[in-house]
């Protein structure tokens, strides 16, 4: 599940996505307007800017803004950088695999076949998902519903 962490990351990454290009956001502004306390606001923008995703600035004109343009930017990247990796039990992860203590034969762990599944099903979306791409879903009030053969279908809301 997607902490709260991680969606505030993404509201706020949304909003610069929308700043002009070379011009930065006051974490006050960004914070009004996402809904967003401002003191969780600024570690998280601490986080995203150790993680190379924003820069930030100081002083008369500062705030700030994104490192990359947004079409570079994938969602993947921005959850797990926030929140870690996306898969749901360690036994499945690519990145922090851990064996289950109590698991008796992994090849076989029907769990942990399905947690796998889910993973790669969730990173397929976020990784393939832009930071532009959020921010356009966003403006035209759509959603993307996965047909069965993976190939997305626009409905409007």
């Amino acid at each position: 599940m997607l902490t709260k962490k991680a969606k505030y990351g993404l509201k706020a990454m949304v909003h610069l996505a929308g700043v002009e290009p070379g011009q930065t956001a006051l974490v006050a502004d960004i914070a009004t307007a996402n809904q967003i306390p401002k003191k969780f606001l600024d570690a998280i923008l601490g986080e995203l800017r150790n993680a190379g995703f924003v820069h930030s600035k100081k002083g008369k004109g500062g705030g700030y803004m994104l490192a990359r343009l947004p079409s570079e930017i994938s969602v993947g990247n921005l959850v797990r950088a926030l929140d870690g990796p996306l898969a749901p039990i360690q036994c499945a992860s690519k990145t922090i695999y851990r064996r289950c203590d109590d698991c008796v034969d992994e090849k076989h762990c029907s769990v942990r076949l399905v947690m796998m599944e889910a993973r790669d099903a969730i990173a397929k979306v976020l990784d393939n998902t832009s930071l532009e791409r959020m921010r356009l879903l966003g403006q035209a009030g759509q959603a993307i519903v996965l047909a069965g053969d993976g190939h997305g279908v626009t409905v409007n809301l």
